[in-house]
């Protein structure tokens, strides 16, 4: 297995960090935080520079708020020089450690993303009869950082890139608790294993590929199951033979324990497909997709804020269009041609 080294001069270097100051402000140019970094960009860069090269560099701390769609998550926002950081750091080791990932992994990878995670499951559900469809209770809080940084270490052996890491890692911990135990735990086993990612950080998003990578090679090699697709800790297996995924349950249980991480006791069920299954706000079904009900009505919700902000001129036209433009282009993947039409219409008339 091969590991790399030698990481450091890439990550620390001004070049690296501009570019990364350069994704980090995407989207988000005119907000106060970025504005302020960008009006001394330069003197910024080079102390950001100084600071990691000598090990001096610490996280500041979290804004932190909650978020209901579709469920509830806390969401932990890091300072905006620290996101500065997180690309530096990504755009260097992304590249290298996602060679091993496999290629029915979707979440927060360049050239994969959501829809493409849909027509794969699409395809496989409508060439299946049966799915075993799981989700992973509480994902990001129950990541332990002893095995993440175990894991890091099987594939980076860089001193000053796991420093880095590590100090991004502890930063994060028992931001939102949960108590989970397993076998031969004590009482006081989840206190003493320092656990969790704050969802919202890009390295949180790569480092959590990462810890189930070993974990989807095993599906594949171990379980010999070939029809799996993941985006982020919910995922799927399709056989034609249901003893097949009936026995594979246990075999997955016991492999996340390992992760000191359990599948969801009511959200995992193993299914026909011809029934349907719901997968990142479609519900897909033999002959047709559907936007489930719940995303429906966040839509709505969403499409009504963005039209009393454009009414009130918080927006302009080219602002608001292009919302409808994104929401359109989510909805072309499913068959809505007349929910469009009766969702839009009656705004983009005024245009």
């Amino acid at each position: 297995m091969k590991r790399f080294g030698n990481l450091w001069p890439q990550i620390s270097s001004f070049a690296n960090l501009l570019i990364a100051a350069r994704k980090a402000q995407k989207g988000k140019r005119f907000r106060p935080t970025v504005l302020e970094f960008n009006d001394n960009l330069e003197s910024n860069l080079i102390q950001l520079q100084t600071e990691l090269n000598s090990q001096t560099y610490q996280p500041g701390n979290y804004h932190q708020f909650y978020v209901y769609e579709p469920k509830k998550r806390l969401i932990s926002a890091a300072p905006y020089r620290d996101r500065v950081v997180h690309h530096a750091l990504c755009n260097i080791i992304a590249p290298l450690l996602e060679r091993s990932f496999i290629d029915t992994s979707y979440a927060n990878r360049i050239g994969y993303g959501s829809h493409c995670a849909l027509e794969k499951f699409t395809t496989l559900a409508r060439t299946h009869r049966y799915i075993l469809q799981c989700d992973i209770r509480k994902f990001f809080p129950t990541i332990n950082h002893s095995l993440l940084k175990a894991i890091i270490r099987r594939k980076i052996k860089c001193k000053n890139t796991l420093w880095l890491l590590d100090t991004i890692i502890d930063n994060g911990k028992n931001l939102d608790p949960v108590l989970h135990y397993f076998p031969g735990d004590d009482l006081l086993a989840p206190v003493l294993y320092p656990c969790g990612l704050p969802v919202g950080n890009l390295t949180s998003q790569f480092l959590a590929n990462l810890y189930l990578n070993g974990f989807d090679h095993f599906i594949l090699q171990a379980l010999k199951i070939p029809a799996y697709v993941r985006y982020v800790d919910d995922f799927a297996l399709f056989a034609n033979d249901h003893t097949l995924l009936a026995q594979a349950r246990p075999e997955i249980e016991t492999y996340l324990a390992t992760l000191r991480l359990k599948i969801h006791p009511i959200k995992s069920q193993l299914f026909e497909t011809r029934h349907g299954a719901n997968f990142l706000g479609f519900r897909i079904l033999p002959q047709q997709i559907r936007v489930r009900s719940d995303s429906l009505q966040r839509l709505r919700g969403k499409l009504k804020t963005r039209y009393h902000e454009y009414q009130h001129q918080q927006i302009d036209q080219s602002q608001f269009q292009q919302s409808i433009q994104s929401w359109q282009a989510h909805l072309d993947h499913g068959n809505t041609a007349h929910l469009q039409h009766q969702l839009f219409d009656p705004m983009l008339v005024e245009f």
